[in-house]
């Protein structure tokens, strides 16, 4: 019996077939490179924890191929841990596992379920705690690593990065110019207790708790600001908790 290669089912039937090839080729390729992009994700996420470490000029010097050589000497993934949303810490819990992207994205997990990764890291004789933030910007999500000094209260270094912000606004974020004035800044008070920052337009930023904006990227600066608050009393309370207990 001859085939209609005219009639509409042949073509509905060629079109489900092609789909079906198309889609399990897809699969295929996306099954055999799994490990090659689970590989560049670990060295991207170590080499953003270094960069929020290091001071700017050293921080430059870092990329894929130096990643985990400089992460390795100054972090030992042995004393990272995770906390909840309280400032406990948990146990069993493995920190450089803990995607706090995807637990942003998930809706169906609670405040409480979500895990707070934290890397303590050691330069130059003196310990450095860096904190993973997460948040969403104009037009999707944005996220980065927090810096804290051996005092557990300045930021010492800061890294932001974003998946679709507006290039020369919203973007901005990842620039030197936007980073620096979170620097030197204390995220608690002597007693330890968090306090919040703003993120402003009106170029008092250099008032203690203020931080300059980005000009023509409002949304995704408040988007920092909503992001960090928010990271980051999880992590005072460990502090402070940990403080006390000293």
């Amino acid at each position: 019996m001859a085939i209609n290669k005219e009639s509409n089912g042949y073509t509905f039937g060629f079109a489900i077939a092609m789909v079906v090839v198309v889609g399990a080729v897809l699969a295929l390729i996306a099954m055999a490179t799994k490990p090659f992009k689970d590989t560049n994700d670990e060295v991207k996420k170590k080499m953003d924890i270094v960069k929020a470490l290091l001071p700017k000029d050293e921080s430059e010097k870092i990329n894929r191929k130096n990643a985990e050589e400089e992460f390795a000497k100054y972090v030992n993934l042995e004393n990272a841990l995770v906390i909840d949303l309280n400032g406990k810490k948990k146990e069993g819990k493995e920190a450089f596992d803990i995607d706090i992207r995807k637990e942003n994205r998930d809706k169906t997990l609670s405040e409480e379920d979500k895990n707070y990764p934290l890397f303590i890291a050691e330069i130059e004789g003196k310990k450095a705690y860096i904190i993973p933030v997460v948040g969403k910007g104009l037009w999707g999500p944005i996220w980065g690593n927090v810096c804290l000094d051996e005092d557990m209260r300045t930021i010492k270094g800061a890294t932001f990065d974003h998946k679709g912000e507006t290039p020369g606004l919203g973007a901005e974020i990842k620039q030197a110019f936007f980073i620096k004035g979170w620097l030197g800044e204390k995220v608690s008070n002597e007693d330890g207790e968090f306090e919040k920052f703003e993120v402003v337009k009106d170029k008092s930023g250099t008032k203690d708790k203020k931080i300059d904006g980005i000009t023509g990227g409002t949304i995704t600066s408040k988007g920092v600001e909503e992001m960090v608050n928010r990271c980051l009393q999880p992590y005072t309370k460990y502090f402070q908790n940990l403080n006390n207990k000293i």
